[in-house]
């Protein structure tokens, strides 16, 4: 009867240290679509080494402007070619692996007139890309989980406004998620206000070409206080620590593997909304293998 007992109890702690580890796993969340040789969407889900994948970008919309998308390399949408990414999409989504379209980026021709633009630009990406209906969807009739906003110009205006029409959406189809990739001086300079909403669900902060908050030749304090800001003040489900996946992938802040995976994350994954690691990009990924060299420790 004791030995029974202590295998009992020796199972039940195997449980919860199982449980415990599970509570603080993450995922990885890669940038895919800027550069033609990275290998296509389906390939980038077959690795298995990521959650999330940013469909980057449509860096053309607002203000009354036909909205288009930039998938350099990939496919030309100008004549309907990158229709043919649904069914690597439904094949991504299959997988588990969330699917979301990256609007905006580090370069582009968007910002938001007003709040009644805020609202067409969600009408206009609702059924272009998610649950609604049109005959000129770029990307075919797969339906993408979610709407990035990876807003790095323009104005700082009416971003709540487009947060909340999009999130709307989620009583009447499958839930909208929306991820964001804020600068790390807090707050961000474009979306803070936004942020303040409530309403996204990942935000993947950029902690590089940002001296004063990202990682330095070995020292994390600055990274850790700009980390505890974000996690303390963005309510947001999760945050993800953005890095380059390479050196030449940014100006700065590259970490390398074993600094990361030895110093940064067992400084940061203590936060509740610790969700994970959001690298730029696949095609810079596919140089260094960094995803699959930090992927047991996220």
């Amino acid at each position: 009867m004791e030995l029974q007992s202590n295998r009992s109890l020796a199972f039940f702690s195997i449980v919860i240290l199982v449980l415990a580890a599970s509570c603080d796993a993450g995922g990885i969340a890669i940038y895919w679509g800027q550069n033609g040789g990275e290998g296509t969407l389906a390939e980038t889900c077959a690795t298995k080494n990521y959650d999330f994948v940013n469909i980057a970008f449509l860096p053309t919309f607002g203000n009354g402007q036909q909205p288009m998308i930039d998938l350099s390399g990939h496919c030309n949408p100008n004549v309907g070619e990158c229709t043919k990414l649904s069914t690597d999409i439904k094949s991504c989504q299959e997988k588990g692996i969330k699917v979301i379209l990256s609007i905006g980026g580090g370069a582009g021709s968007y910002y938001l007139a007003s709040a009644d633009d805020a609202r067409e630009v969600a009408t206009y990406l609702w059924n272009n890309f998610l649950g609604g209906q049109s005959t000129t969807r770029p990307l075919g009739d797969a339906v993408l989980d979610g709407i990035d906003f990876d807003i790095e110009g323009g104005t700082n205006m009416y971003w709540d406004v487009l947060a909340k029409s999009l999130s709307a959406y989620s009583s009447i189809g499958k839930k909208v998620y929306l991820t964001a990739a804020p600068q790390c001086p807090f707050p961000d300079a474009w979306i803070g206000n936004a942020l303040k909403t409530g309403l996204f669900d990942y935000v993947w902060v950029q902690f590089y070409n940002n001296p004063p908050c990202q990682y330095s030749s070995s020292d994390i304090n600055n990274l850790e206080a700009a980390w505890e800001q974000w996690t303390a003040d963005i309510p947001a489900k999760k945050i993800f620590l953005g890095l380059p996946a390479a050196p030449a992938a940014a100006g700065s802040g590259f970490i390398p593997a074993d600094d990361l995976t030895s110093q940064v994350l067992p400084s940061i994954k203590n936060s509740s909304k610790y969700g994970g690691v959001m690298l730029w990009s696949k095609y810079y990924d596919d140089q260094t293998n960094y995803s699959s060299s930090i992927k047991s420790d996220v």
